[in-house]
């Protein structure tokens, strides 16, 4: 018996079933309904090949029965044209591309390759869509992701730049492989990839800033061990690697100094008088060779310890997504550019290059110079 499903009211009136109720489109050419039980029924397409099998391609859900059929038609239009009639998921076409790069790139460009994809394809939630249906949003989700995770362990901005640099790269051999398997005619469009494009200013992002209130309320949600680490940052504008490295013995309670070592190489910074009473306040009593900042089982900070409770008390001091521990850095140096410190001295203080501050930080000088010639009357 011929069951109607052109209209949404008589697809209303279908039981539901595994087997689809089919309508012919052309010759060789049907589509088919599959009523669900619950929830919105999904659509199949089935075609003659050349061997005289029945082929068949899950087609998704849609609204309509005009949708469905463009759909179909899609379909069968790309398999006349050459493309595979087989599914491919992005992760077997990026098997595709490495199998590829060994033939005609060679080994180094192979591995390369295998490597991004092992790290973040071929495991993930990306790597399993059918590459017909791959859409600009999952592209653009898994670029973010890396750019989220490293966000998180930043200390300062070149961390950042390098992070989006290198998910610039796994981009560019993603959209190569999926290039390749449309070239391959293993699928029969790009509009899922072809517009999502990469971070264009890899050494400039904006980055969460913290005023009073919100530094109060994060210092209070913090554990005590971690709230000693968020105020030194905020005192010092030092990254949390160099804070943790530092020992008893590096606080100079009578020229109120700090040593750092970080990847800017040692450096001597001034502390203001309520840093110098707050560093004083945590050596006390201790012996030189211990670290200053510690966890309260008395090891040293490192970003795996770090990170989760601080993600956990920012989110208790209701702050927002964005800020992770580098904005304590950001903030601290916004703060001191702000009150028209120089950028000399605050490159210095901070371990970074006055190049570094004027791109970062130029506006808050530029809004300072402005305050001080607005006061004054020319004409």
């Amino acid at each position: 018996m011929a069951h109607s499903i052109n209209s949404k009211t008589a697809r209303e009136k279908l039981e539901p079933r595994r087997e689809p109720y089919w309508s012919r489109i052309q010759t060789g050419l049907f589509i088919g309904y599959r009523k669900a039980e619950q929830g919105q029924g999904t659509w199949i397409g089935r075609r003659r090949d050349e061997d005289g099998k029945q082929v068949y391609r899950a087609l998704g859900t849609f609204s309509d029965y005009d949708a469905a059929v463009k759909a179909a038609n899609e379909w069968a239009n790309a398999i006349e044209a050459g493309v595979s009639s087989k599914g491919l998921t992005v992760k077997q076409a990026c098997e595709h591309y490495v199998k590829h790069l060994a033939m005609h790139k060679g080994s180094a460009s192979e591995k390369d390759a295998e490597g991004r994809f092992k790290r973040l394809v071929y495991a993930a939630k990306i790597g399993k869509i059918d590459l017909a249906r791959l859409r600009t949003s999952d592209v653009k989700s898994w670029l973010g992701a890396q750019i989220e995770q490293d966000e998180a362990d930043a200390e300062d901005e070149e961390d950042l730049r390098r992070a989006k640099d290198s998910a610039n790269r796994n981009l560019a051999s993603l959209k190569a492989a999926l290039n390749l398997a449309l070239r391959d005619r293993l699928v029969a469009t790009d509009a899922g990839w072809k517009t999502v494009s990469k971070f264009g200013d890899v050494g400039r992002r904006r980055t969460a800033f913290l005023p009073a209130d919100q530094r109060k309320a994060l210092v209070a949600a913090c554990p005590v061990d971690l709230r000693y680490l968020v105020k030194a940052m905020l005192l010092t504008g030092a990254r949390p690697g160099e804070l943790a490295r530092a020992n008893v013995e590096h606080v100079d309670e009578d020229q109120g100094t700090l040593e750092l070592d970080g990847k800017t190489g040692h450096r001597v910074v001034t502390l203001s008088s309520a840093a110098s009473a707050f560093f004083a306040a945590l050596v006390k009593d201790k012996d030189a060779g211990t670290p200053v900042l510690s966890t309260e089982f008395g090891q040293r900070w490192n970003k795996d310890s770090w990170k989760k409770p601080f993600k956990t008390a920012a989110a208790a001091a209701n702050l927002p997504a964005a800020v992770v521990m580098y904005a304590l850095r950001h903030t601290a140096i916004s703060e001191m550019i702000a009150n028209g410190m120089d950028s000399f001295i605050v490159a210095k203080l901070a371990g970074t290059s006055t190049a570094m501050i004027d791109k970062h930080y130029g506006h808050l000088r530029h809004d300072k110079t402005r305050a001080k010639l607005d006061a004054v009357a020319m004409l």
